[in-house]
């Protein structure tokens, strides 16, 4: 279902021309979905609390820079 609902929001910004708003989509769920929902899956990792922090901290960051950069660009 969430594959499904990415790829209707990613195939829908690309219908309308917004491919910096596909991309960011693809980010984020790539994101929430390897990360926050598929959270059990890193049971052994959550305990390494550097790793952890660093793992979601740069994911945070691509998200980030990746909006600064579109937004930066188009201007």
């Amino acid at each position: 279902m969430q594959i499904m609902l990415l790829l209707g929001l990613s195939t829908a910004a690309l219908l309308i021309g917004q491919i910096k708003l596909a991309l960011l989509t693809n980010y984020g769920f790539v994101l929430y979905w390897g990360y926050i929902f598929n959270g059990d899956l890193f049971d052994a990792v959550k305990k390494a609390n550097v790793f952890n922090s660093a793992y979601m901290g740069f994911g945070v960051a691509v998200v980030l820079l990746a909006m600064i950069g579109f937004i930066a660009h188009s201007r």
